[in-house]
């Protein structure tokens, strides 16, 4: 299966299309955007040392990828699948490719992010792990923090703060508001940020939330906001589309920060007014996008 062909939705919209797959008796979604393709299981090859949800390395069209077993990544038993219907989701997010390896695929669903509500305590055990559950009529899907487990199982996908210079104490003046549903992101930007002398920042869970922040009348004004794009309730393109359309808010820049910066979600954001646009892990050039979305010269001039 190849994605992307007669299925993107129209920019800001606040929908998205999932791909829904199971694993044991667990029902999963993934983002459409995330997926390459999906194909049969082939050949995995053993890498020495690695991760123990890591099965191996697949050859797909001479490029190497690595193969998750998602089941294991999430802590169900891999033997409850049955091996004449498991596939490999072929994804690509944090600019690199990897493959989950799941029991089944079903079918697409296009929903909104305002269907989506955030895990709590119930899901499952895997609160940590899901960024949101989709409530259907006949069950509950949970879409997974995919970023976190190719994080936690692949070194090279984590975020890159190397080469970031010292931090600069004028940064400490700027106010950044920062949608970003994962938890583990928000720790990791939030120590990035801080380390370069970004130190007033706001976090928000998903893109309502940030809207809500900064339309408040009684809260600070905020000099550049940064949003991810996917998020349960309200979608990093809507987020923007809203500020850009605002004709209180429409000069607050907006940069996206987000895994899922390609082809065409980069028109996307072009189309709802993004004023720039970043793929992760790229720390320093967030920082230095920073620097340029709120006035500062840069370092040495």
């Amino acid at each position: 299966m190849e994605n992307n062909n007669g299925i993107l939705l129209e920019s800001g919209t606040n929908e998205l299309e999932v791909i829904m797959f199971g694993i044991g008796r667990g029902t999963f979604g993934i983002n459409v955007m995330k997926v390459r393709e999906i194909i049969q299981p082939v050949d995995v090859t053993i890498m020495p040392h690695s991760h123990p949800h890591m099965e191996g390395i697949i050859r797909l069209r001479e490029e190497i990828i690595p193969v998750i077993d998602l089941s294991e990544a999430i802590g169900f038993d891999r033997n409850e699948g049955s091996a004449q219907t498991d596939k490999l989701i072929v994804s690509e997010l944090n600019q690199m490719k990897v493959a989950f390896r799941v029991h089944e695929v079903s079918r697409i669903h296009r929903i909104s992010w305002e269907q989506i509500e955030k895990p709590n305590e119930m899901s499952q055990g895997l609160k940590d792990l899901t960024i949101g559950v989709v409530k259907m009529e006949d069950n509950m899907v949970l879409l997974l923090d995919y970023e976190k487990i190719v994080y936690d199982v692949v070194p090279d996908s984590r975020l890159d703060g190397s080469g970031e210079e010292e931090s600069r104490p004028e940064r400490a003046s700027r106010h950044v508001l920062i949608a970003e549903d994962s938890n583990m992101l928000r720790q990791l930007l939030d120590d990035t940020l801080q380390a370069s002398g970004y130190t007033s920042l706001t976090f928000t869970g998903d893109g309502r939330e940030a809207w809500e922040k900064l339309t408040d009348a009684r809260a600070k004004a905020f000099d550049v906001v940064i949003t991810d794009i996917e998020m349960p309730g309200m979608d990093g393109h809507h987020l923007t589309k809203k500020i850009k359309e605002s004709s209180e808010w429409k000069d607050v820049p907006v940069i996206i920060f987000s895994s899922l910066i390609t082809g065409d979600l980069y028109h996307k954001g072009e189309r709802v007014g993004a004023d720039a646009q970043i793929s992760k892990p790229q720390a320093p050039e967030l920082v230095d996008m920073l620097d340029k979305m709120t006035g500062l010269k840069a370092a040495g001039v």
